[in-house]
């Protein structure tokens, strides 16, 4: 089976939801996660803290620099993600509706790289 990253993400800017709906989106993301691993699909699946308090490591000219903050200036960041194994796109695409859903928010789906062939 193919493996695909589900990923979520955060927008910049957007309204925090109320107390109320994050104790019901992590019910239903601790309820999707079971879901996944009762069928076999989760691989790995995690949270992750605002881009601000991201710090981007970069070798450069013999150099290793660091800086804070995210690196892509954009206002939609990544959230939190979920690594599971499908058979096809279709079947990650359709577990990604369910993410969608449980998080309250978008899903980008996309497959891992096909190990070489030794």
């Amino acid at each position: 089976m193919k493996q695909y990253m589900l990923s979520v993400h955060m927008v910049e800017g957007a309204e925090m939801p109320s107390e109320e709906t994050i104790k019901q989106m992590y019910a239903d993301v601790d309820a999707f996660n079971a879901k996944m691993q009762a069928e076999g699909v989760w691989v790995f699946g995690g949270g992750l803290y605002p881009a601000d308090t991201a710090t981007v490591v970069r070798h450069q000219d013999g150099e290793v620099l660091m800086t804070d903050g995210p690196f892509a200036e954009t206002k939609e960041q990544l959230g939190g993600f979920w690594v599971i194994k499908a058979p096809d796109l279709d079947a990650a695409l359709e577990w990604a509706a369910g993410a969608s859903k449980a998080c309250q928010g978008p899903v980008e789906v996309r497959p891992f790289e096909d190990e070489p062939e030794d």
